[in-house]
């Protein structure tokens, strides 16, 4: 925590403590002792030398960076260029960066032109054009199920979030009495940055093919490829060099006792064992064989619990839910929850690399994508877990 942001929690810590002391000491006329009111000038004293402590130090950081910056700057800017436009610009967005980029990719990077060493990567390889990047993102939505329905959070680095580790405390206090905030505690989620990396091969005259649009074809398969990896981490990751998944026994949803023999009861008792504010935004996920399943059970008036969709692009429904499929999710679970408190972490830029010689004798090239991501279940009880032993 900087400076400034420690003096600015202190003093508003300093604050609070004074107003609180204002309300338990106040009389039935609402005025202070001779002597409290001694205490309490000393107290809002102290919140005024705070107030002017920040001003100091946010003068000095003005005129530090200030004096950092340089003295004269080259006009990189055309003429009539707006201050929004040119801050906007960057190397990654131009149309030279990705030209160059998959210049040198259909080169096998023996040409790599300048500009590509403004975008390399320090772990290896060049980062994505922002154009590229934007349409990854598209396809990482489109085919990742929990990217859909997540919560999204971009950081250059390792990201912290704070979240109540019991529910609020509250209590009640006579007129005039201290004021209590109970037990109430909080702890924090630390969003990390896991190294995700996939691989495709193209043959070397497919890849030497003008009339070939290896842009379209490299963003697709990097696409799908990571959105397929993402989103099982993201449903059974375990938190070692991956993401912690939703249906984890330990950082995931909440787990309920093991059904015996999946009935339609068995799903109603799902719903409601999840608190309602979690309702309101709940979805089910699971495999397509228990999909199978589910949709034969009937209520007691021998109708069908499943509701199809005949709207494109709408789930189907399980008793007025949505209902959400995937291939990783285990045959012997349902999940049942709001989704959004399950926090995606991307970090830094995606970026792209070529195998040198791996497949050389295949007649094949190789190229790598490599992506930082982490993802976590912040709220535990917002999503509640079902096992089931056997399917109908």
């Amino acid at each position: 925590m900087s400076k400034i942001l420690e003096m600015i929690d202190k003093r508003n810590q300093a604050w609070e403590g004074a107003k609180g002391f204002v309300e338990a000491r106040q009389d039935k006329d609402g005025l202070l002792s001779e002597e409290d009111r001694k205490t309490y000038d000393l107290m809002e004293a102290k919140v005024h030398n705070y107030t002017r402590e920040i001003e100091r130090l946010q003068k000095e950081e003005a005129i530090e960076n200030e004096l950092k910056q340089p003295v004269n700057k080259a006009i990189t800017n055309k003429p009539n260029e707006t201050k929004e436009e040119v801050e906007k610009k960057s190397f990654r967005a131009s149309k030279e960066y990705k030209n160059a980029m998959f210049r040198a990719m259909r080169t096998n990077f023996k040409r790599v032109d300048n500009i590509l060493q403004e975008g390399v990567d320090t772990d290896g390889g060049y980062l994505v054009p922002e154009e590229v990047d934007s349409r990854l993102i598209e396809i990482l939505q489109e085919e990742n199920i929990v990217r859909a329905l997540a919560h999204k959070v971009t950081t250059s680095g390792s990201h912290k979030i704070n979240i109540a580790a019991t529910n609020p405390a509250a209590s009640w206090i006579e007129e005039g009495g201290a004021l209590s905030f109970g037990d109430a505690t909080f702890k924090q989620v630390l969003l990390d940055a896991h190294k995700l990396h996939v691989a495709i091969k193209i043959t070397e005259e497919l890849l030497f093919d003008s009339a070939f649009d290896l842009e379209e074809f490299i963003t697709i398969q990097f696409g799908k490829a990571l959105a397929n990896a993402e989103e099982d981490a993201f449903l059974n990751g375990d938190g070692t060099n991956k993401p912690v998944g939703i249906f984890n026994e330990t950082g995931g949803g909440k787990h309920l006792t093991e059904v015996a023999t999946l009935k339609s009861d068995d799903i109603i008792t799902l719903i409601h064992e999840l608190k309602r504010p979690y309702r309101k935004n709940a979805v089910f996920i699971m495999n397509d064989k228990t999909i199978a399943a589910v949709r034969k059970l009937k209520d007691n008036n021998g109708a069908y619990l499943w509701q199809p969709s005949y709207q494109q692009g709408e789930p189907d429904r399980l008793l007025g839910y949505p209902v959400h499929t995937s291939a990783f999710v285990p045959e012997n679970k349902i999940a049942f929850g709001d989704i959004s408190y399950y926090n995606i972490g991307d970090r830094g830029t995606r970026s792209f690399q070529e195998l040198r010689e791996l497949f050389a004798g295949n007649g094949m090239i190789a190229y790598v994508a490599k992506e930082r991501v982490d993802g976590k279940l912040i709220l535990q009880e917002a999503v509640q877990v079902l096992p089931v032993k056997k399917l109908v």
